[in-house]
């Protein structure tokens, strides 16, 4: 029953400034009568049985601001809104699986994707039309936002058996997924070898990423060739990463002063980003970077995670050290003008003979290089400079920055999201292991903590906390993300705790998110009160897919304990989406490059102590060279190693330190020697014996 103590002058108020949400308080003064996602908006749906205006954004997007404060901030156009609509406001960070019931259904419209969301649904909840970003005043062949309003209440109101054939025929497609026919795809390692072989011809050549603009950073795509580059030596691919993320650290995409990586440029030389940063950009590329630098040894990548991290500690670090989410695009309402500088700033803040090199060296003019200001970036020479000269470059960026700090900053979204923080906490316990930075570790662990005893609630997670709330049901993402950093810190601490969380959740999500009999996991458990349909799917997004980081998972968990069913599972999902794979291979590049880990698992394993010379000589061997998925082990003894292993009864050699390797069933013999455990690894990752 509608509490009418919530209407005004007759009218559903505004309700947002009881949220939590950072993007929907923002929102909490429109004089439009928002309404957050919930049973209460729906009923007022059904009650008056008028249409839904559904609007999904999220705190650090500058579309939305722009869209808002053209529309939602004006008088007229809320007023229309509230007559005509129940007006649904969606943080699309806070609840991803409505925004991604509703980005499907724009798609299945034949629009593009993007935020601002702009969906108008039935009374029943159903999509029957939508967009994206609508302005003010007609322009750029986009009708004006108020056209819109009045043309879709119109056919709501005098065609609402077109509407309701719409609403009809989108559900039905949304309800079949992405179901393909014909044969599917079955994963071998001559397949695997075949795809990634023609991967290098869509990245730019010149500047890296896929070719043309906007650039984003793509981590599915370049994990997939950078697991290809090692496994069969594909040079072409090998180098194509390589040269995007070098692009990619020297860009404006980077911030030289603070660290951390903006979402995408939107030129092909990654000079100009779009300057939100996001937390799960940051997370892939740590991930990718660290690999990298294991390949190469190249200072600029060690710098770049190394300064990345110290933005994650400085500022996205939120309630009970869990990791915030973004921070915004715009300040003093306007894009990037946090992140810009005009020449006479940095003569002003350096003097003349500092700013004469670090103009030069971060291509500064007085012109500018972007809409009259500069973004900071090294793109001129991608090389580092001389040590002396680096130094001396440390020294003016910290001037700058502590200069910066004075501005008015960004809006930050400091609401921590389980997925999200999975993505990161798997990142920087990778990083910390081979870089060896017991800190980060920690950063890691605190996080993980706070995800697993703040966001749980009867033994089942929650997407979203912020303001001493958790809410949102968790989606099939924040278990597979949280499940692949248990399993980092599982292989970096070695502490049980972290396996047995790691199998728990694994228990979660079979019970309440696999698809009986067709098999993958929804993207919604079973259980999920207000979606009207469950979507499952394997494509790649701007994060993983849960399916994809599952099947590798459920890979490593195989070699973890030994049990078989976690190994069948992991293919149960690649048969589930075999059509769809032979459909559309690349969109489904996470998806492939997990497949490496259930058709080639790699598990490496050290007998000693971790702190013992020996230990440590062998562990920097493995370091020294990527082998991205392997399952890396350092335990005491191989009672700590599951039985049915093939690594079960091994033993040290000479009673020191020992390693053994294995792809799939068949183990190296046991090394004692630095030098020839990292030639037999060499040979292992291109297929030798």
């Amino acid at each position: 029953m509608r509490d009418d103590s919530n209407r005004r002058n007759g009218e559903a108020r505004n309700r947002l400034d009881s949220e939590t949400s950072p993007y929907l308080l923002q929102h909490a003064s429109n004089p439009v009568h928002w309404w957050a996602w919930g049973p209460e908006a729906l009923a007022e749906a059904q009650q008056t049985g008028k249409p839904i205006l559904l609007s999904v954004g999220y705190a650090a997007c500058h579309w939305c601001h722009v869209m808002a404060h053209e529309s939602f901030e004006n008088a007229a156009t809320a007023a229309l809104m509230n007559e005509l609509f129940v007006n649904i406001k969606v943080d699309r960070e806070e609840r991803p699986d409505i925004d991604a019931i509703y980005m499907s259904a724009l798609h299945k419209l034949g629009e593009r994707g993007g935020w601002p969301l702009t969906m108008f649904l039935d009374s029943a909840a159903r999509p029957f039309w939508g967009g994206t970003y609508f302005p003010k005043d007609s322009r750029h062949g986009l009708p004006s936002f108020k056209d819109v309003l009045n043309q879709v209440a119109k056919i709501y109101r005098e065609a609402p058996s077109k509407v309701s054939q719409n609403a009809e025929a989108i559900m039905a497609s949304l309800a079949g997924g992405e179901a393909a026919s014909g044969h599917g795809v079955r994963f071998s390692d001559q397949l695997l070898a075949d795809v990634t072989s023609r991967m290098s011809t869509a990245v730019d050549p010149l500047h890296g990423g896929i070719k043309g603009a906007p650039k984003f950073p793509q981590w599915s795509f370049f994990w997939l060739m950078w697991r290809g580059a090692m496994r069969y030596g594909q040079q072409d691919n090998k180098r194509a990463v390589l040269n995007s993320l070098t692009n990619i650290c020297q860009g404006g995409i980077y911030d030289h002063l603070r660290g951390g990586f903006a979402r995408y440029s939107v030129d092909e030389r990654w000079l100009a980003p779009h300057f939100e940063k996001m937390l799960y950009d940051n997370a892939l590329l740590i991930c990718l970077l660290t690999e990298a630098f294991r390949e190469t040894g190249d200072p600029l990548y060690r710098q770049r995670i190394e300064q990345t991290v110290a933005w994650l500690e400085a500022e996205m670090i939120a309630e009970g050290g869990g990791f915030a989410s973004s921070l915004d695009a715009d300040s003093e309402g306007v894009e990037g003008k946090f992140y810009v500088w005009s020449r006479d700033e940095i003569v002003a803040a350096l003097g003349k003979t500092d700013a004469g090199l670090f103009c030069e060296v971060y291509d500064v003019t007085q012109s500018g290089n972007w809409e009259g200001t500069n973004i900071l970036n090294r793109l001129q020479d991608l090389q580092l400079r001389c040590a002396e000269d680096e130094a001396r470059l440390s020294a003016m960026r910290d001037t700058l920055l502590a200069r910066r700090a004075a501005r008015v900053w960004p809006g930050w979204d400091d609401k921590v999201l389980a997925d999200w923080n999975g993505l990161m906490i798997a990142a920087l316990a990778h990083a910390s292991r081979v870089l060896q930075r017991p800190k980060w570790l920690a950063m890691a662990e605190k996080a993980f903590a706070f995800v697993k005893m703040s966001m749980t609630h009867e033994q089942r997670l929650k997407h979203a906390y912020r303001a001493g709330e958790s809410k949102a049901p968790a989606t099939a993402s924040d278990y597979a993300n949280m499940i692949w950093a248990a399993l980092a810190l599982y292989q970096t601490t070695g502490a049980p705790a972290y396996l047995a969380t790691a199998t728990g959740w694994t228990e979660v999500l079979d019970e309440h998110y696999w698809d009986e009999p067709a098999g993958g996991y929804a993207f919604t458990a079973d259980d999920t009160p207000d979606v009207i349909v469950r979507l499952k799917n394997a494509h790649d997004d701007a994060t993983p897919n849960a399916n994809g980081i599952m099947m590798s998972n459920l890979s490593v968990l195989f070699l973890l304990t030994g049990k078989s069913h976690y190994r069948d599972k992991a293919e149960q999902i690649a048969n589930a989406f075999s059509a769809e794979l032979a459909a559309n291979l690349m969109a489904h590049g996470g998806l492939i490059a997990s497949a490496f880990d259930m058709v080639i698992p790699q598990h490496i394993v050290v007998i000693g102590k971790a702190d013992d010379a020996d230990a440590t000589a062998l562990l920097n061997e493995v370091y020294s060279i990527s082998l991205p998925g392997a399952v890396e082990q350092t335990v005491r003894d191989t009672t700590q190693l599951p039985v049915g292993s093939p690594l079960s009864g091994k033993k040290q050699l000479n009673d020191k330190a020992t390693a053994y390797v294995c792809i799939g069933p068949q183990c190296s013999l046991p090394i004692n020697d630095p030098q020839q455990l990292k030639a037999t690894l060499l040979l292992q990752r291109l297929g030798g014996a």
